[in-house]
């Protein structure tokens, strides 16, 4: 009986606490033709047996994620990317969450990779991919998650990606919200190594700038002395935004074209 067999054979993954895998594991090791094979994983995905990121790739459901649709995106994502065969690490406000900083709770789960990635839907998860060149060099941590572990930018990585791609977040005010939050995690050391990483020099400029607004003066020193020499021209604080009738911020070399508000 395929579908039996199928079940079974996913019950045991289960029981030995693998959440995933994927479509050749299942014909090589159930001993079911591939057709079989995918008529049965078809059954279980309509059943909410299974979750399918990709047409090749699968995730188990418990009953606890059965209204949800899928677990978390943390239980799978160190397999869903090794099985895209992409180099990545969890980002932006996902990362600032898992380090204790979220002012709110984020709406999407954020991985960085190398390359343009569409975004993927897992039941009631929203996976988002952001893409970066400097992937590979950026300082990351190995999280540990119920189904393993999990690669994820550190405090310093994170608040400097989170300037980078503010939009993401939905706007500045709110990064500094969260850089406020990471601020406590965050070594001087550290930060200038990232920013040696990414060399992105007017982005360090509004990191260094808000920063300084968070009064967190030991940090921003370390963004100062590094960028100080190599500010080409003022940049404006906040990008896309006309600049004409903003004062510019000498230490930063920044056009404030808006203030940054941060709650208390």
């Amino acid at each position: 009986m395929p579908r039996l067999s199928l079940e079974s054979w996913i019950d045991a993954l289960q029981a030995r606490g693998r959440y995933t895998f994927l479509r050749e594991e299942a014909v090589r090791d159930s001993g079911l033709s591939a057709i079989a094979v995918r008529k049965a994983l078809q059954r279980a995905v309509k059943s909410g047996r299974l979750v399918r990121p990709k047409e090749y790739f699968f995730v188990i459901v418990p009953l606890e994620y059965r209204s949800a649709g899928g677990p978390p995106p943390s239980w799978f994502v160190a397999d869903l990317m090794a099985a895209m065969r992409l180099p990545y690490y969890v980002a932006l406000l996902s990362a600032a969450a898992i380090h204790g900083a979220a002012p709110q709770p984020p709406q999407e789960f954020q991985v960085m990779t190398d390359r343009t990635v569409r975004s993927i839907r897992v039941g009631r998860s929203h996976i988002c991919f952001f893409a970066s060149r400097y992937l590979q060099r950026a300082a990351t941590l190995q999280v540990k998650t119920p189904t393993g572990s999990m690669r994820v930018s550190s405090p310093e990585t994170t608040v400097i990606d989170l300037v980078r791609f503010a939009k993401a977040a939905g706007h500045l005010d709110y990064v500094a919200a969260v850089i406020a939050e990471l601020a406590p995690r965050l070594n001087a050391g550290r930060l200038l190594a990232a920013l040696k990483v990414v060399s992105d020099v007017p982005n360090a400029q509004r990191l260094g700038y808000i920063l300084d607004v968070l009064r967190k003066r030991r940090l921003s020193k370390a963004v100062h002395g590094w960028v100080k020499s190599r500010i080409e021209r003022p940049q404006p604080l906040r990008p896309g935004r006309p600049v004409t009738g903003a004062r510019e911020d000498r230490r930063w070399r920044l056009w404030i074209n808006g203030p940054v508000e941060v709650e208390a």
